[in-house]
């Protein structure tokens, strides 16, 4: 195998990351300037950064200030690089007049909020007609953006707001007696329930800083370590390269937070990779697609997504991520030996040893590369805040950096990595201010309680699985076309009232949220991350969206398990605990061999049934299912067994 098909020689590629990126993402191609434009634009991405670094250390500022200035930037950002329309040529000196117009006016409207948000507040809310014009301009600008950023969640958008205004018009359960635009516009923007509410207050809190920290551990050459440390431990298994692409991504998606960009940066190696081994190009870009997604759940950072989980709960951020633990595990045991199946039924193998990295020589050479990635963890099990335990471990990254002499944060790469970082940020950003206006929307016309009464009073609200399934429907539907983090941000709003009124815990109705919002980016009609692997692999968007939604079937499943099974999100360490989580660990490879139609040989349609029904059991926790389940799927393993002992005799 030649040396340019090196899984871990990733730095050529680096430098076509962000075009890759931009090919595959449909109407948000960045803008690409020349000149004192390009420099320009860099010196405000670096001062974005430097902002959030001063506040969030030294510097002493308002939580609403804070999030109105995040909202400058991310406007002003958003009409400077992201084109108007498709039809724009996108390498140009200078924006167009329009759009700087729009920068201007995003500034002065969020400005003159920052300068009068008091007055107002201890007036009880009085505004005067200005404010109300400020007001709807800035409603408009954020709607401006969202059309050229976040596509998917413009009409949801738009929906809110009609319903906060017409809801008089409307009947059933879902009515209410309308809003003046007066009072939907003073909820939206001068009020702490809409634009400057949950959804800006989590990315100016946890987000942006660690977007940003995923950057630098990107310029650091934390990236390369992990593709590297992968390739040599599965790389030469069967299956090796998709076992890779399923580690590497896991690992960066929940540093990241980010499927979408997760997909596509590490996508653009993975993927080339696993088709050269011969995988089908829409199974290359599903596994991709899944693995990322799963990322944004699994610890122990969770993409940023845990710290809010926490502050919702009210509760420390180590049992959210302790809760995830196994969710996510059970996720990634089903993938790895999806992978290992199909490879199996393909006939494929891994990678010759010779062109594998040896782990040792990886780990003596690179082992510096971990020290932000323990400092980031052992601060924050310590009782340090996210964003302190971020910071720190920025500052780790850019010393340990230099004791390698291929990994040195010059000023140069410092610069990078601060751009990057805030440009990577604008999009998760917008859509934060755009469920900013949903949340308004549910806040101010009841929604949220409406929506949980009809689900409570439509259903037998003791059985949790029916209560489970229309909250299911309702986090998908919700989550679509939107970044995990924002997505759970939006469901928990309506969702977890309706599940904790059924009886479900708390930490289960916000993980059986979450998993099912991160999940809608492979859920197709909008599986964003499928169909951005699906551009990077050029195969079929459906396919690839249908296979994603297979290889993930195992998320959409266990959450119903929870639900009546704590013990599956180690709420007590028992040994109850360790034998659900045992036989959950052997129905997820069942469930997954059953679904493949493969284990230790291609199996018939009642072999896959009774593993299937097998799967179901062992997932349950309960000694009666468990022994079940065992009775069932011995007699299918030792068939399996003997069948492939006699096709290795006959070959």
């Amino acid at each position: 195998m030649k040396k340019e098909i090196y899984f871990y020689k990733v730095k050529d590629m680096e430098n076509k990351i962000y075009e890759k990126e931009n090919d595959n993402n449909e109407g948000t191609k960045f803008r690409k300037y020349d000149g004192i434009m390009r420099k320009i634009v860099m010196l405000l991405l670096c001062a974005w950064t430097v902002f959030q670094l001063y506040f969030s250390t030294v510097g002493t500022i308002s939580a609403i200030n804070m999030r109105a200035i995040h909202c400058i930037f991310l406007l002003v950002f958003t009409f400077i690089l992201f084109p108007a329309s498709k039809k724009e040529n996108i390498k140009r000196y200078k924006p167009p007049i329009s759009d700087i117009i729009f920068a201007i006016l995003s500034s002065v409207t969020f400005v003159y909020l920052i300068c009068n948000y008091t007055f107002i507040t201890q007036s009880g809310g009085r505004v005067s007609t200005p404010d109300i014009i400020i007001a709807g301009i800035a409603i408009l600008l954020v709607l401006e953006s969202a059309r050229r950023v976040a596509k998917n969640l413009l009409p949801l958008a738009l929906v809110f707001l009609a319903y906060s205004y017409l809801g008089e018009y409307i009947t059933g359960f879902l009515g209410h007696n309308g809003f003046t635009l007066k009072r939907i516009l003073i909820t939206q923007f001068w009020g702490t329930e809409g634009i400057l509410g949950i959804g800006s207050g989590v990315f100016s809190t946890y987000i942006f800083i660690f977007v940003i920290f995923g950057a630098f551990l990107k310029y650091g050459g934390f990236s390369d370590f992990i593709n590297e440390i992968a390739l040599a431990l599965v790389g030469h298994t069967t299956g090796g390269p998709a076992k890779v692409a399923v580690i590497a991504s896991a690992l960066m998606g929940m540093m990241n937070g980010s499927a979408v960009a997760n997909v596509a940066t590490t996508g653009t190696i993975t993927i080339p990779m696993m088709k050269k081994t011969g995988y089908k190009k829409e199974f290359a870009a599903a596994v991709e697609a899944v693995a990322s997604t799963g990322g944004q759940f699994c610890p122990p950072v969770m993409g940023a997504v845990g710290f809010v989980m926490a502050e919702f709960l009210h509760t420390s951020y180590i049992q959210i991520m302790i809760a995830a633990t196994v969710p996510a595990l059970l996720y990634y045991i089903s993938l790895i030996f999806a992978v290992h199946f199909e490879a199996k039924r393909m006939g494929l193998s891994g990678i010759k040893k010779e062109n594998i990295p040896d782990t040792l020589k990886i780990i003596k050479r690179k082992w510096y590369l971990v020290l932000p990635f323990i400092s980031l963890i052992g601060l924050m099990v310590s009782g340090y805040t996210p964003v302190y335990a971020a910071l720190v471990s920025i500052l780790v990254t850019i010393v340990t950096s230099y004791i390698g002499k291929d990994t040195k944060m010059t000023v140069g790469k410092i610069i990078q990595a601060a751009t990057e970082g805030a440009s990577n940020a604008i999009s998760v950003g917008i859509c934060c201010i755009v469920i900013g206006i949903i949340i308004g929307s549910v806040t101010l016309t009841g929604l949220g309680l409406n929506m949980g009464y009809f689900i409570l009073s439509s259903v037998n609200s003791e059985n949790i699985y029916i209560t489970g399934i229309f909250v299911m429907i309702m986090s998908t539907i919700l989550g679509m076309g939107v970044p995990g983090v924002a997505a759970y941000v939006i469901v928990q709003t309506v969702a977890v009232p309706v599940l904790i009124k059924s009886g479900i815990t708390p930490v289960s109705a916000h993980m059986f949220c979450l998993i099912y919002a991160c999940l809608s980016n492979i859920t197709p009609p909008v599986a964003i991350s499928s169909y951005i692997a699906s551009g990077i692999a050029n195969s079929d968007q459906t396919k690839t969206a249908l296979i994603s939604v297979k290889l993930g079937l195992i998320g959409f499943i266990i959450p119903f398990f929870f639900l009546a099974s704590p013990q599956l999100l180690i709420s007590d360490i028992s040994t109850h605990t360790i034998i659900a989580i045992f036989t959950a660990i052997i129905g997820t490879v069942l469930f997954t061999s059953s679904i493949e139609g493969y284990m230790l040989c291609s199996m018939k349609i009642y072999e896959r049934a009774i593993l299937f029904i097998s799967a179901m059991m062992l997932l349950d926790s309960s000694t009666t299912t468990d022994i079940i389940g065992i009775i069932m799927f011995v007699p299918i393993i030792m068939k399996q067994y003997f069948n492939a002992k006699n096709a290795e005799k006959k070959i």
